[in-house]
């Protein structure tokens, strides 16, 4: 995981399942979905902006990588469609 002022980079998946595209956010264990790998992709960005804002505002840590034994860059299968950098884009704002 990266992070500059106002970009957050992790690693993403996206996996095949039936008729639907499935996206992971690797070090968040977030997730999301998509009729195409495309959309799914765009899903996760949201889904990922949405939770650091609620880790943030609660001060609560955000990194939660998925386990070890389910993470495809370690255990290939043959679900996974693709696997990619996810830049989100977040500003974090001090409150006092």
């Amino acid at each position: 995981m990266k992070n500059n002022q106002d970009q957050f980079e992790f690693t993403g998946a996206i996996f095949k399942e039936g008729k639907r595209f499935v996206s992971l956010c690797l070090e968040l264990d977030v997730a999301s979905q998509g009729r195409t790998a495309r959309e799914a992709k765009r899903m996760l960005a949201d889904a990922v902006s949405l939770y650091l804002e609620t880790c943030f505002e609660s001060n609560i840590p955000y990194l939660r990588p998925v386990p070890r034994e389910e993470d495809p860059r370690l255990h290939p299968s043959k679900d996974v469609v693709d696997i990619f950098p996810l830049r989100v884009e977040f500003q974090v704002k001090a409150a006092v």
